[in-house]
This record gives structure tokens, C-alpha cells and sequence, in this order.
């Protein structure tokens, strides 16, 4: 079982007929999910996908694959394969558009629509291919045969990717749901054909590989929301990625049954549902949605609200609700209904919104109280299934945390998969497939880039720091006045603090220590600046951490005349 290693160089020249792989993001990480193969000097990329900030850092919006491997090759890439229109997936295109907005984008229809519709947003025109299952297309030298998989939103696909290397199989985020919703079953039999033809190199969906057994069919969610519809006496809030097509269409189908009205709340969600309902991915019964902001003039028991905001998002409508900076109030009596899975890390953040909504006297349903939702990934039963009707040469799982990963792993020895031919990856680690085997060669940088605002790969793992300590600790900030000559105080110093927990009055009681710390250093004949300013940080920050056993971030301003 091939490890990466910390003390991994750049890799070597890839090999005449070998396949290199190189992901970008999605490997010990939930998100972020970009894959780079490379043959004969051309680029495919499967998936361009964002991951989602955690607590630690602030101001974050999102985080992006790093594209230096690939910046400067931008030209060699024939095609961006999207197996399916989630954020974790799509997010991140709009920015690879941006550096070359005319690299062809291949995908199933709604896929392809609801990223179009996010690229308008941005102001870009993209180049499409859609694709439909058990259709072949070449891009360059990569021979794409696409397979429909079962997952959490409509249209979802695997690819096979052939090239004289061989058959890597990228099975994308899949169940296999044997009673789906909208009929579209996880392509076994073409696994299978795939499995006798030749399968090089499995990639597989790694996010259940701890669950035992076989997920539960999405069909089994419908009577719990229609009997949280049916037996709440006031309004219904249901909460859900804004992606989840088959979701909103059991909300929706429920309401109309029970004779209650929709409405769509959040902008991705509007945007998400309309691109679906327009290609006819979701059936609106007639007469069914209303307008959100004349949802108050309807009876609180006639309504179903559907908003974003599943996952704790501070600034999605949901958070709004629960902290009342949304127009629309919880109020006594409402039902909220959490339809969504929980994303590892945001635990704490949907226990947040959780409380605010009880606080205002909302009954909150979720996964922990009531089968309410269904996971979109295969568990370790399924995967299994997959292995056995693959019978891959090698094995590499994607798409999971550390844990996931190597759980995967473990299923792909125990169907008999040799351990040397099993590869566990990180972000930026080099895979070969050469002659038949897959190996670690090195690896390139693949860090994290973060959106802030309008900012794109400004704001570093520093910034993130600073940003941290000042939110934990505050700052505190001393100006001095020093003649350049000869280094001695003229002025000051001013101690200004914010956040940082302290009385202001006690820097009147440690000023003299300053003074005394400067003053020596200027009889020493010290008039360097940066050295004046090195001697004030570390004078102050000796008091506080002695006095106040704190460590807030201390901005030495030095004036020289």
C-alpha cells in the first residue's frame, strides 16, 4: 500500500505511454474536488470544485484549488469533466475560467445548465459539451466513455477515461440507490463491462467507506416529510442544499398534497430551482409557488417555506432567521426541517442555528430525531460491489478525509486488490500509471486558495494568523516619537487597545518601562528603526503575557523626526 511521504521531491519526467494523475483537491478533505491526468503533454481535468471555510478562518468566503500546477500549461487542457453540479464539484470553474475562459466544459445537461448559470454571474460565456450516459467523446488523447451513477442531484456521471496507459475509472460522488426517486439507477453493468475490459485504475467515492452496509433508499424519506407537513399546525421551514433537486421535489409534491403553498427562499436556491424546473428536472404541481415576499399574507398552516442554509451558514437564510435578521420571523409553533446531511466540521454551527430557532419557539427536525435524510454517497457494502465488479489493477480512493480514504482502502484489500497496488494520495502527491502500475513519484504544491470578497489568493495562511490572534486576543498598538539622530524618545508612548481585555489605565503604571527600554537602547547608540520597533514589541509583550497571561497582537508605530 503506497503511502505519500513527507520528504516527497517534484517528480520526474513522466514516461512515454504512462498516465500521470495529480489531484488538486479532494483527497484527505471533504471538497475542493479537482483531478489532473496528463498524457503525451495534454491535460484532462475532472471536477474544479470549492471547499467550504472551517471556523478557524475568519472572513473566509472560499477555497479554491491551487492552479500553479497547471497556470502555465493552461493552453495543454483539453477539457474540464464536471461529473456532476455540486458546489464541492463546480464551485471553483468560474475562477479556472477566468485565467482561460475558453477551455471546453464537459457535462450532463443540468450540470452543465446550473454552472452556466453560475458563470453568468460572473460574466463568462462558456464552451459546452453535454454529454449523456453511455456516450463516447475524445479530447485529444483521452478517450471519455461517461456511465449514469445514482447521487444527491439529478444528472450525476462516472467517466472512463482511456488512453493507450490504460482505463482509469473515475466513478465521481455515487449511491446505489436500487429505488431512486427519478428512476436512474448507478450504471452496474457498464462497472461490469468496464470490470472485463480492463479497469487500470479505480477512483472511487470514499466519503462512506466507514458505513457498514448499503445506504437507505431515497424513497424512504418522502413519508417522514409528508407527516412532518401533515402534523405541524403552523408554517414548515424546510432546509436544504439548494442543489438537491429530489429533495425540494418531495417538499413540494408534500405541500401540495396537504394543500399548502411553497415558497423559494435564497438567492442559489431561486436560481437552482428554476434552472431544474425549466428543463424539467423538477415537477412544480400547478399553482403551488408563491412569492416570498408575499408569503406574510398567507395563514402560517397553508405555507412551506424552502431556503438554504442547511449547514449553519452565517450569511444563508436559514442563520438569518435564527438570529432575526431575515424578514421572515420564526414564530411560536413553526416546524423546521433540517432535509440535509451534516458536513463534517459544521457540527457546531447547525447546533447554533439549531438553538436560535427553539429559542423563538420552533420545533427543529433533523437527522438526529427523524429519518429526514439519506446520504448521496455509497456505503462500504456498495463500494464493495464496486470493487468486486471492477476488478481493478489498481485502487486509489478519492473524495474523503484521511479516514475515509483509508477505510476505502482496506475494502480494496479485503476484494484482493494487492497492497503495492493500492495508492493512498494527498493533495499535490504524483501518481504514474505506468506499465501497468500505479506508483507515487512526488509531488507538486497544491495549497489552499482563499476568496475573500473580491480578493482571490490574497489573503495567506499569515493573514489567517493575524486574523485569529485578533479575534482571540485583540490588539494593542504603541507610538513612539524618536529623533532619527541619535534614537532618544521625544514623545510618547501612546498605548491604544481594542479587545484585548485590558484596563487602559494600567499602561499609565508600565509606560516607564518603555521608556526605560528605549532609553537604554538609544545609549547603546541603537537608530535603527526596525530595531527601535523590535524593542517596544517585545517590552510590551513581556508585560502582557507576565501581568495577563495573554498574547494579543502588539503594532509598534514608529515616528521618526
Amino acid at each position: 500500500m503506497s503511502h505519500p511521504h513527507p520528504e516527497l521531491g517534484p517528480p520526474p519526467v513522466l514516461p512515454e505511454g504512462g498516465l500521470r494523475i495529480v489531484a488538486l483537491g479532494g483527497l484527505g478533505e471533504i471538497g475542493r474536488n479537482m483531478a489532473v491526468f496528463e498524457y503525451d503533454g495534454r491535460l484532462l481535468v475532472v471536477d474544479c470544485g470549492v471547499l467550504f471555510p472551517e471556523p478557524d478562518q475568519p472572513g473566509v468566503d472560499l477555497i479554491l484549488p491551487d492552479f500553479e500546477y497547471i497556470r502555465d500549461r493552461l493552453d495543454d487542457v483539453e477539457a474540464v469533466v464536471l461529473t456532476h453540479a455540486h458546489e464541492d464539484h463546480i464551485g471553483a470553474v468560474p475562477y479556472l475560467l477566468r485565467e482561460r475562459r475558453n477551455i471546453p466544459l464537459i457535462g450532463s445537461k443540468l450540470t452543465l445548465a446550473l454552472i452556466e448559470a453560475k458563470l453568468t454571474e460572473h460574466r463568462i460565456q462558456p464552451t459546452k459539451v453535454e454529454v449523456i450516459e453511455g456516450e463516447r467523446h475524445v479530447f485529444g488523447p483521452f478517450d471519455c466513455e461517461f456511465l449514469a451513477v445514482n447521487h444527491s442531484i439529478p444528472d450525476a456521471l462516472a467517466v472512463a477515461i482511456r488512453t493507450p496507459a490504460g482505463i482509469v475509472l473515475h466513478t465521481g460522488d455515487f449511491r446505489m440507490d436500487q429505488l431512486p426517486s427519478d428512476g436512474r439507477l448507478t450504471d452496474l453493468g457498464g462497472f461490469a463491462r468496464l470490470g472485463t475490459e480492463g479497469v487500470d485504475l479505480l477512483m472511487s467515492d470514499s466519503t462512506n467507506a466507514e458505513v457498514p452496509g448499503f445506504v437507505t433508499s431515497e424513497r424512504e424519506i418522502a413519508p417522514v416529510i409528508d407527516e412532518v407537513i401533515r402534523t405541524s399546525e403552523q408554517r414548515v421551514i424546510v432546509a436544504s442544499f439548494a442543489s438537491h433537486v429530489h429533495r425540494i421535489q418531495q417538499v413540494m409534491d408534500a405541500a401540495a398534497r396537504h394543500g399548502r403553498k411553497a415558497a423559494l427562499v435564497g438567492r442559489s436556491m431561486v436560481r437552482n430551482m428554476g434552472v431544474a424546473r425549466d428543463l424539467g428536472y423538477l415537477k412544480v404541481p400547478p399553482d403551488l409557488i408563491v412569492d416570498s415576499r408575499d408569503i406574510e399574507e398567507w395563514p402560517p398552516e397553508d405555507v412551506v417555506l424552502i431556503c438554504t442554509g442547511s449547514q449553519g451558514e452565517p450569511m444563508a437564510a436559514l442563520s438569518r432567521m435564527a438570529n432575526r435578521d431575515h424578514p421572515i420571523r420564526i414564530a411560536e409553533g413553526d416546524t423546521v426541517l433540517l432535509a440535509s446531511s451534516l458536513v463534517p466540521g459544521n457540527e457546531t454551527a447547525v447546533n447554533k442555528v439549531i438553538n436560535g430557532l427553539t429559542r423563538w419557539g420552533a420545533r427543529v427536525v433533523h437527522k438526529g430525531n427523524a429519518k429526514v435524510h439519506v446520504s448521496g454517497h455509497a456505503a462500504a457494502g456498495e463500494l464493495l460491489y464496486v470493487l468486486n465488479l471492477t476488478r481493478p489493477s489498481n485502487f486509489m480512493p478519492v473524495h474523503g478525509e484521511w479516514r475515509h480514504l483509508r477505510a476505502h482502502a482496506k475494502l480494496a484489500a479485503l476484494t484482493g486488490v494487492p497492497d503495492d497496488h493500492i495508492v493512498i494520495a494527498e493533495d499535490g502527491v504524483v501518481v504514474d500509471l505506468v506499465d501497468g502500475r500505479a506508483r507515487i513519484v512526488g509531488a507538486v504544491h497544491a495549497g489552499y486558495v482563499y476568496v475573500d470578497g473580491s480578493s482571490v489568493g490574497e489573503i495567506t495562511d499569515t493573514s489567517l494568523k493575524d486574523r485569529r490572534i485578533l479575534g482571540d486576543e485583540g490588539f494593542i498598538s504603541v507610538v513612539v516619537v524618536v529623533d532619527s539622530n541619535t534614537g532618544k524618545l521625544t514623545a510618547g508612548p501612546e498605548i491604544h487597545a481594542r479587545g484585548s481585555g485590558i484596563d487602559p489605565a494600567q499602561f499609565d503604571e508600565f509606560i516607564p518601562q518603555i521608556e526605560r527600554a528605549l532609553a537604554e537602547k538609544a545609549a547603546d547608540g541603537v537608530v535603527d528603526m526596525q530595531e527601535i520597533r523590535r524593542v517596544v514589541r517585545r517590552t510590551v509583550g513581556r508585560w502582557v503575557s507576565d501581568t495577563y497571561r495573554r498574547r494579543p497582537m502588539i503594532i509598534p508605530v514608529v515616528v521618526e523626526v
